[in-house]
């Protein structure tokens, strides 16, 4: 039906409840029942307004398959499953570490029902949810106490606000590092009531420096692994076991942000990086990490060391707000048993991811560019050296001998490419470089390699 000559043609699209009427509409709200329904055609009604069809009556004769296309949408999960091919295994923007089949295990079954999270089966009475890790940490890593929280930075949070709210945190220079998301560590220190003061110097900080930085308002000395970078050159830092006993004499307490959670470096990979062991020994008497990094577990922050240290942050009304769910819980519960039984190597995916070899990946790569370059001929599949990473703020300036799959994308460009392979089903995401789409099977496990396939064939067509 031609528009009314002179009529704005939205004035004559039908209101939402005159549309809701319409034959071709009853099935749907039959399926998917009316609520849903109204709330569909409502978004396409709006989008036929401000698009202002030239005839209304003809854009209205899609409108059951536009209300339910949008009702599809609507069923779709947001966070799905992505195959990660950059080969950064400890992706931040990816979800970090994969978790181990185990520990998917323990989620789905504490999830799919109720569970002892808080109670205590021996006693029936309230138990305590840090029950649940605390001895595999405390055995794990010998200390005496131990906590969960959601993150590493909420571990931060708590021990400062615990331990030097309205006093002197003292933090060399060198450390001040921003994370990423723009999270800085000394906003955090400040949000946590802690007063900064800056020790030294970016490159050089002396123990010196932190014996005239002490005032009787010093609560506590922080000392921050820069993860995510590098200081090299005309370098210096106090030895962690000297400022523990500056600590100590100083009757405060010295942490250890180590962040990584590396407990044991795998074979061959960031033997030069601390472990949570190394800032234990060393004397600090708490120890941060995360536990979605190179603990290969769920996100969690984690505090380890003296229980007089601890226990006072078990009081603190934070720890409520920052305490984990269940679920997180349950996985990091299954991540810890692995590294327990020594097991972590062979178990957890991400550890894996960093302990396979060169060689491994070659003999990978060369069957699964065989089956692109069968499936996928204009593709031009070949292998090339590359790098991958440990990301995720582990090992910065740590690079891992890989060889990548290379795809010619052709007229098409890579970032087309590229792009088409983050739109499918699965999500592909890959790296450009020189001209082509890499693919680093580092970061893919085994059982994922049919998925991608099947994904960059679709993707190339």
């Amino acid at each position: 039906m031609p528009a009314t000559t002179g009529v704005d043609p939205r004035r004559l699209l039908p209101s939402v409840d005159e549309a809701l009427q319409r034959p071709e509409l009853r099935p749907l709200v039959e399926a998917h029942g009316r609520p849903a329904v109204l709330r569909a055609l409502r978004h396409v009604l709006d989008a036929l307004r401000q698009a202002a069809p030239a005839e209304p009556g003809r854009a209205l004769e899609g409108l059951a398959d536009a209300v339910g296309l949008r009702l599809a949408e609507a069923e779709q999960p947001s966070l799905v499953r992505v195959l990660n091919a950059t080969g950064v295994a400890v992706h931040t923007n990816l979800g970090r570490a994969p978790l181990s089949a185990r520990a998917a295990e323990r989620v789905a079954v504490v999830a799919a029902g109720y569970s002892n999270l808080e109670y205590d089966l021996e006693r029936g009475e309230r138990g305590a949810r840090e029950a649940h890790v605390e001895a595999r940490l405390q055995a794990l890593l010998g200390v005496e106490a131990a906590l969960v929280v959601n993150n590493c930075a909420a571990a931060v949070l708590l021990a400062v606000n615990t331990l030097a709210e309205g006093r002197d945190v003292l933090v060399s220079r060198g450390e001040l590092v921003e994370i990423g998301g723009s999270f800085r560590m000394p906003d955090v220190v400040r949000k946590a009531g802690g007063r900064l003061v800056e020790v030294g110097t970016t490159n050089r900080t002396r123990l010196a420096d932190f014996e005239a930085a002490l005032s009787p308002q010093a609560g506590l000395i922080l000392r921050v692994h820069p993860s995510n970078f590098r200081v090299v050159g005309f370098t210096e830092e106090p030895r962690l076991e000297d400022l523990a006993a500056l600590a100590r004499s100083a009757g405060i307490a010295l942490a250890f942000d180590q962040g990584s959670g590396l407990v044991a470096p795998p074979p061959g990979t960031l033997q030069d990086e601390p472990t949570v062991a190394d800032a234990l020994r060393g004397g600090a008497e708490l120890v941060t990490f995360s536990g979605d990094k190179l603990l290969g577990g769920p996100q969690a922050g984690v505090v380890a060391g003296r229980r007089e240290r601890i226990a006072p942050m078990l009081k603190n009304p934070l720890y409520r707000a920052l305490r984990p769910d269940k679920l997180s819980l349950a996985a990091l519960d299954a991540t810890l048993v692995e590294h327990q039984l020594g097991r972590a190597h062979e178990r957890l995916p991400l550890l894996r991811m960093l302990a396979a070899t060169p060689e491994e990946l070659r003999a990978r790569a060369e069957a699964f560019a065989r089956t692109l370059r069968q499936a996928a001929p204009a593709l031009a599949a070949t292998l090339v050296a590359s790098e991958s990473r440990v990301g995720g703020g582990a090992a910065p300036d740590l690079g891992l001998a890989t060889v990548a799959i290379a795809l010619d994308a052709g007229a098409r460009g890579p970032d087309d490419l590229a792009r088409a392979l983050r739109m499918g089903a699965p999500p592909v995401v890959a790296r450009v470089a020189e001209g082509r789409v890499l693919l680093d099977l580092r970061t893919i496990q085994p059982d994922e390699e049919a998925a991608l396939a099947a994904a960059v064939v679709a993707a190339a067509g």
